[in-house]
């Protein structure tokens, strides 16, 4: 798998994006990661893929998980989460991102959510892996929503059509998480977000922590690297991404980047224009 070592502490680390021009709201990923840790990060969309070998540790919503092989990741859009190796050897996957909007208008069927963020299912998991591999490969866009259309039939049955009413965000925090997104580039303090909780300053830390399972700060830096990913894939430049999406300089951009996606803008722009 051609990939990006030469970005990795380990020569054996290696992450390569992909996204159908044709069809927004999706993207590929597939990856084999042996000392990389990724730090707290979100996507926009759905996070469908399929250990292929080895096992990954990863804490989301609040629990650690383990993925080993042949089993299934089932994350929701917009969850926090981290990702590790558990083994010596690290561990290879392939991942299928998809919004949610996006989702729905391939399987005509709205409102998913997946309770369980791994299913050890080996059948499904070989099924799936081919299915993603085909995915990689194509590029027809009759071939390319063909295979969406497949990948997303077979998710279906480990879905539920309803969100339950504890996933979401807490009433109280509501009006924070507004204010972050509305508020990436600037320099915020704990006292303008904890006046919109209605609380103290550390108060509010300690419980927006407890309930959303990373600070505030961690929050809005996956929030920044989420909106730079997005201008990014828009094909906006590095200086001018690092910028709008409040991070110090393209530098800043570059580190932090690759700590949450485990490649560099400037390579991650090239993967997709290719």
């Amino acid at each position: 798998m051609q990939g990006v070592p030469a970005h990795f502490e380990h020569p054996h680390d290696a992450a390569e994006f992909r996204r159908p021009a044709h069809r927004a709201g999706v993207e590929l990923y597939r990856a084999h990661i042996v000392r990389h840790a990724f730090e707290p990060h979100t996507h926009d969309g759905f996070g469908l893929g399929v250990i292929e070998h080895g096992v990954e540790r990863f804490r989301y919503r609040g629990a650690d998980h383990l993925a080993p092989s042949d089993s299934l990741v089932l994350m929701n859009p917009d969850e926090l989460h981290t990702g590790h190796a558990e083994t010596a050897e690290g561990w290879c996957y392939r991942m299928l991102y998809v919004e949610p909007d996006t989702a729905a208008s391939i399987c005509g069927e709205r409102a998913w959510w997946f309770d369980q963020a791994v299913r050890h299912d080996a059948a499904a998991a070989h099924r799936l892996n081919a299915l993603l591999d085909a995915l990689w490969q194509a590029r027809e866009p009759l071939a390319i929503d063909s295979l969406l259309f497949a990948l997303l039939d077979e998710f279906r049955r480990h879905a539920r059509t309803s969100r339950p009413a504890a996933a979401g965000a807490s009433p109280r925090f509501a009006p924070v998480i507004d204010y972050l997104h509305a508020n990436l580039s600037q320099r915020l303090t704990l006292e303008e977000l904890a006046r919109l909780a209605g609380l103290s300053p550390f108060h509010f830390l300690r419980s927006f922590r407890d309930h959303h399972h990373a600070t505030p700060q961690q929050y809005l830096m996956a929030l920044r690297l989420a909106q730079a990913k997005r201008l990014l894939a828009a094909g906006k430049p590095p200086a001018q991404v690092a910028a709008a999406a409040g991070l110090t300089d393209q530098a800043h951009l570059t580190r932090a980047f690759m700590r949450r996606y485990g490649t560099t803008p400037a390579r991650y722009q090239r993967q997709l224009r290719g």
